[in-house]
């Protein structure tokens, strides 16, 4: 359902299941932002997101983290990590997508 609302927003998508998919394909393909899950099965969203930030080909690729995990000190170690942007299940399709917009927008702006 998000690959469809996502495509319907105008945005092109790549979608992988596991972290390691997900550093393969960024290492083939140029993209302007992730959207991660923080429970991927092995390599958990946070951890990808952590050594993402550590890469400095990806520094300031921006990472929007979606989780069911609502507590306050998720939210402070993701950010702690590097995520740009937090948000918890069940969220709306259209925040999600004005909330990308705006990780670009800042992106671009800054580089």
């Amino acid at each position: 359902m998000l690959l469809m609302v996502l495509e319907n927003a105008g945005m092109h998508v790549i979608t992988v299941a596991t972290a390691e998919e997900a550093q393969q394909s960024l290492a083939e393909t140029s993209v302007d932002l992730l959207v991660l899950d923080w429970m991927l099965p092995g390599i958990s969203g946070i951890e990808m997101t952590r050594r993402l930030k550590n890469d400095p080909r990806f520094t300031a690729l921006p990472v929007i983290l979606l989780t069911a995990r609502a507590e306050r000190n998720d939210r402070i170690r993701a950010f702690e990590v590097g995520v740009n942007d937090y948000i918890t299940k069940p969220f709306s399709p259209r925040d999600l997508i004005v909330r990308i917009n705006s990780a670009i927008n800042i992106s671009k702006n800054l580089n």
